[in-house]
């Protein structure tokens, strides 16, 4: 995950941002990361997160050669027996 540095924040920003944090009871950077990430329309709910993530890696898979991954399963009973 990236990180964000920001220099010369006004104060009036910092401390709203620092009031919001205390009355959700939320870090600094957590109020921060939900502040940007509704100001730029940007949802952070995890349950969308899983279900984009989910339809990337099925795009990533269909464009790659092989179709169909291993069954992990399997790939588990036969390190077992080694």
């Amino acid at each position: 995950m990236a990180s964000l540095q920001v220099r010369e924040l006004p104060d009036q920003i910092y401390l709203k941002l620092k009031q919001e944090a205390q009355k959700k009871h939320r870090s600094l950077a957590q109020q921060a990361t939900i502040t940007l990430s509704k100001g730029l329309n940007i949802s952070l709910n995890a349950k969308e997160r899983r279900i984009e993530i989910l339809s990337r890696l099925k795009e990533y898979n269909k464009k790659r050669k092989h179709k169909h991954l291993s069954d992990p399963v399997k790939l588990i009973r036969k390190d077992r027996e080694r």
